[in-house]
């Protein structure tokens, strides 16, 4: 039976999908500009047909009674036989191709009322993926394990995307349901007690979202409207989003909806945004700088951080809006990853060509951010970056691992487990120790022994181009080209997500490099002078072919300087030492507070680098030294 939907309700929060207003009713909007008739249908068989009104500007929408949470509802496009699912749905229970849910966010109990939100400055970020964090693969599973994290002193999640994707598993960037968390990890108010938990325990979460493109297998967006997509600009991963084209007005609207949602409904902290570089837009406001705007304000009084990765470096993504950027928090800094990675490993395959791993590669990276700030890079054969002196060093994201880069391999391989140990150590201490913002990736902090490799479930056609694909990539690697691929796991294949969920009882097995990150995390927050992250407060010098020396200098003389010396070749007899940045404060004399040889971590323990005026720097370790007044 077919019936005319009331008109729309005037109490709606957002512009797009369903929104329950209760007493059995909801309010129902979905832009379908290519369609002259749009109906919902409610439940499954049997089940009712309401059709909707038809607006002016290709929207359709209407007030629905009869229906409560939980209810499955789809809609029918021009009297068509086959049901889609709402652009805007805000649960998929049943997969991506099933019908929508209706969800009442308020139906939800939240603790965190005080929560006043996040700044950048001082943030130890985790990257975590729901669905290998543990081996139920859950919102409610992972939140047990959220005061480990917190104890350990980690302050800001950041959990790779979570809209409904096709398949049983994956990483998540492959969305076709941008407002609905993938069933597969539990249900939304699942998600909201996740956020809440952390909230409870001092830390923020902010979502990786995937604004570029749109999966192509799974995708049904284009049945409602084909301006959601553009073909003007190209993009390697799917669909591009239509920001600047014909009809591109309800497109923005759409993603901006989304991000507001994110933030009022379930109350996250910001975003980090995947590949910036190939979100195209030539309007007069950036969308991008549209998404940090629509993000604060739906935050209100709470404080959000917004972070972009941007391969091509463009730092004008963090200036102010009003003076030409776009007003963003912070970027990922691929540059230290990868000259640490080749000081470590001694490899220069394929993106890492550009890159030699020295100690004034590294110093430059802690004191400058990128290393490449418009610099011809000849793995791309054009210019790289845009200049970034005098960037707030927190606005840098730094790291030794992220989901890629471990994944960028045949087997998926951690850190630890292709370099020397020593040499990992202090790389470690490096990265949190310097004044960006420093980031783990899951299970790093344990030595966790299982891979992160390339997942997705992919009916059998598609699966065999998605593992082609992915050995054509890392074939850009010469060691793979030569016959590393035979290694390489199938990444449709179940048992190679299975590979990648992490063995949390390593925390205990591995205990050393626990104590070794929950050590220098305490450092990096209880330590005024490394806590402080302050512009232009760090200077460094290179004491030989593997060794250099940062000096963080303190606010006052009560603070003191701190020294990182990091040593990545063999012992180092540094005498003479003519490097002033050596040189003790007037009346006091170095005292070593921190070694990466500490036994605790598997190191050999360390003597004093320098007695009588000589200084003996151990091989493949950082030390820490803090001034002392002379006895």
């Amino acid at each position: 039976m077919n019936t005319v939907a009331s008109p729309l309700s005037t109490q709606r929060r957002f512009p797009i999908g369903v929104e329950v207003l209760g007493a059995g009713a909801a309010s129902f909007r979905v832009w379908a500009p290519r369609c002259e008739r749009v109906a919902v249908v409610i439940g499954q068989q049997p089940c009712r047909e309401v059709i909707l009104a038809q607006e002016s500007n290709g929207y359709f929408a209407g007030t629905v009674s009869d229906v409560v949470p939980g209810t499955l509802y789809r809609y029918r496009l021009d009297g068509g036989e086959t049901l889609q699912p709402d652009p805007a749905s805000r649960s998929q229970p049943q997969g991506h191709d099933g019908p929508s849910a209706l969800v009442d966010p308020s139906c939800y109990a939240w603790t965190d009322d005080a929560w006043k939100g996040v700044a950048l400055k001082g943030q130890v970020i985790y990257e975590m993926h729901i669905g290998t964090y543990t081996k139920e693969g859950t919102w409610r599973a992972a939140a047990r394990e959220l005061p480990w994290l917190a104890n350990l002193g980690v302050t800001l999640l950041e959990v790779m995307p979570v809209g409904e994707f096709p398949g049983r598993y994956g990483w998540g960037y492959d969305v076709v349901h941008f407002f609905a968390p993938t069933h597969l990890y539990g249900t939304p108010d699942d998600m909201r007690a996740f956020v809440d938990r952390a909230h409870a325990l001092g830390m923020g979460v902010i979502l990786d979202v995937v604004y570029n493109h749109c999966a192509s297998v799974g995708n049904f967006l284009d049945r409602y409207a084909c301006e959601y997509f553009t073909d003007r600009h190209e993009n390697e991963w799917g669909n591009a989003f239509n920001f600047d084209g014909p009809r591109a007005l309800p497109v923005r609207e759409f993603i901006l909806t989304n991000v507001e949602y994110w933030i009022r409904e379930f109350r996250l902290d910001g975003f980090r945004l995947d590949a910036t570089q190939t979100i195209f837009d030539a309007s007069p406001t950036h969308i991008i700088a549209e998404i940090g705007e629509r993000a604060r304000l739906a935050a209100g009084d709470r404080r959000v951080v917004v972070i972009a990765e941007n391969e091509p470096q463009h730092v004008e993504l963090t200036a102010p809006v009003a003076k030409g950027g776009y007003g963003l928090d912070a970027l990922w800094n691929d540059d230290l990853h990868h000259s640490a990675r080749v000081a470590m490993t001694g490899r220069r395959e394929a993106y890492y060509v550009d890159y030699r791993g020295t100690p004034q590669e590294l110093v430059s990276a802690v004191k400058r951010g990128f290393l490449y700030q418009g610099q011809y890079y000849t793995w791309q054969k054009k210019a790289r970056g845009t200049p970034a002196l005098g960037t707030d060093p927190a606005r840098f994201v730094v790291f030794l691992q992220n989901h890629d880069q471990v994944a960028n391999s045949t087997r998926g391989l951690r850190i630890h487990e292709l370099a020397d140990p020593g040499c990992v150590r202090a790389c470690t201490a490096l990265m949190l120790l310097a004044p960006g913002t420093p980031m783990l990736f899951q299970g790093q902090e344990f030595a966790a022994s299982t891979p992160f490799l390339y997942f997705a479930d992919n009916e059998p056609d598609t699966a065999a181009v998605v593992k082609q694909g992915r050995q054509d990539f890392l074939s850009q690697f010469r060691s793979v080209a030569a016959g590393g691929h035979v290694c390489m796991r199938d990444p449709s294949a179940l048992s190679t997500f299975e590979r990648c969920k992490l063995d949390l009882d390593e925390r205990g097995t591995h205990a050393a490099a626990v104590a070794l990150h929950r050590d220098l995390l305490r450092l990096r927050r209880d330590d005024p002078v490394f806590s402080a992250q302050r512009e232009g407060r760090v200077d460094g010098a290179l004491l030989g072919g593997e060794a250099f020396v940062l000096r963080f200098f303190g606010g006052g003389e009560e603070e003191g300087d701190r020294l990182l010396i990091v040593n990545l070749g063999a012992q180092l007899d540094y005498t003479p030492m003519p490097e002033p940045l050596l040189a003790p404060p007037r009346l006091r004399h170095w005292r070593l507070t921190w070694s990466s040889e500490d036994v605790r971590y598997g190191g050999d323990g360390t003597p004093h680098p320098c007695i009588d005026g000589s200084w003996q720097i151990p091989a493949h370790a950082a030390l820490v030294l803090a001034p002392a007044r002379e006895e």
